[in-house]
């Protein structure tokens, strides 16, 4: 049975984050003003083979490799 992963990636504080301001302001103008630093992200999931012999480390090379921008991006590693 396969290893379900689940990356979760999103912007590093600071960084401007265009579509969660996009979002905050729907949701005031849809009646919720107590929404505050609304923030968008990504979340990718997969399924890696049993096989692997260090899964958290390989997905971490996955991420540091494509899955997210580690200059502008942080993210969260979920096995399961």
């Amino acid at each position: 049975m396969a290893t379900k992963v689940k990356v979760h990636v999103y912007l590093k504080p600071g960084v401007l984050d265009v579509q969660g301001k996009a979002v905050e302001n729907a949701l005031h103008g849809l009646g919720w003003p107590g929404v505050a630093n609304a923030r968008v992200g990504k979340m990718i999931e997969f399924d890696l083979a049993d096989d692997v012999a260090e899964p958290e480390a390989e997905v971490k090379r996955m991420c540091e490799t494509l899955l997210a921008n580690t200059v502008i991006e942080s993210y969260r590693i979920e096995l399961a």
